[in-house]
């Protein structure tokens, strides 16, 4: 079943920039946008009980190997943000895709995406697939 129609590979955690993140003007530090994003996914990730210590005792880890962020609009200070997570692709990667919105208005202020590949924990290769376990704990068919 497509990411898009499955409720359940979708998650959006609330947060509000804390003043160690932002700089003079009170605009949040470019590299925090990525803490952000590490917040939605962990929190998407332990829905399914394969967070990062689940994924080690499986026997792989999965590092992120690239990272997009396209900022629309500055976060500040004390806003009331929320920050959405779903994965949109599992097959031969895990493709998360973000959104950081204003809370109050709903306005979309980022949109990001991270892309995580399996690596064998004994061997430490890269996988061109993502494992079995990835698709049993989110309940879709293997490939």
């Amino acid at each position: 079943m497509p990411a898009e129609l499955r409720d359940d590979l979708c998650i959006e955690v609330a947060l509000s920039p804390a003043f160690h993140d932002c700089d003079a003007m009170q605009v949040v530090w470019h590299g925090h946008y990525f803490k952000y994003l590490e917040i939605a996914r962990c929190a998407l990730l332990q829905q399914f009980d394969y967070d990062y210590p689940q994924m080690q005792a499986s026997g792989y880890m999965w590092p992120i190997v690239d990272a997009r962020v396209k900022y629309i609009r500055p976060l500040r200070y004390m806003q009331a943000l929320r920050v959405s997570a779903r994965i949109a692709e599992w097959e031969n990667r895990l493709k998360m895709e973000y959104e950081i919105r204003d809370e109050a208005s709903g306005e979309v202020l980022t949109r990001a995406h991270t892309l995580q590949v399996a690596v064998d924990a004994a061997s430490g290769e890269m996988l061109y697939q993502c494992p079995p376990v990835l698709w049993e704990r989110l309940g879709v068919p293997a490939p």
